[in-house]
């Protein structure tokens, strides 16, 4: 009977401590799925600028097409489906060339409307880099936890698959539902 109660008493410890295990690393991976919530938000914030951008941008330099056409088919691309990390590198050089026009047209860069507007973008860009730190972070912790002693003895049997800092680039979707209409 002693046997029992004390097969009982270890069972029942080893279950609350499995069970702590467990809500920690679900704690830890919802952070982590946070993390990329947070980055698409940023991104389609950005993505949703950018046609306002444009359409500033072009009331004042018209004739710049060949770069209007640049940042919408980058944008376009950056903001259809599962993107690489090159699409958004693509999408921020035709931004800088696009924000680069404001120093050839006078008038747009004093343009209350364009300023505005790259302050919007200059915080987007803030937010997103600060997006992407606290996601990096919440991986590292959510792996450290995970590959520690005694929770990896339960972790791979619990469901608990190792987050991936290259996941990054994966969630960087970025949808948007409208495509912006440019016409020239």
């Amino acid at each position: 009977m002693t046997s029992f109660i004390i097969s009982a008493v270890v069972l029942v410890v080893l279950a609350v401590f499995v069970v702590g295990i467990y809500n920690r690393l679900v704690g830890l991976r919802q952070n982590v799925n946070q993390g990329v919530a947070d980055i698409d938000a940023q991104l389609r914030q950005r993505h949703d600028l950018i046609p306002n951008l444009v359409n500033t941008v072009k009331g004042y330099a018209g004739h710049e097409k060949e770069t209007l056409d640049s940042v919408i088919s980058a944008r376009n691309q950056a903001a259809s489906g599962p993107v690489s990390s090159n699409d958004e590198a693509q999408l921020r050089v035709a931004l800088d060339k696009l924000l680069a026009l404001g120093e050839a047209y006078p008038d747009l860069k004093a343009s209350a409307n364009f300023q505005e507007l790259q302050r919007e973008l200059s915080n987007v860009e803030d937010k997103l880099a600060a997006s992407r730190r606290a996601l990096n972070a919440a991986v590292s912790r959510f792996n450290t936890a995970r590959e520690s002693f005694p929770a990896i003895l339960f972790a791979g049997m619990l469901g608990f698959q190792e987050a991936d800092f290259h996941r990054l680039d994966e969630s960087e979707k970025g949808v948007v539902d409208q495509v912006p209409n440019v016409a020239f």
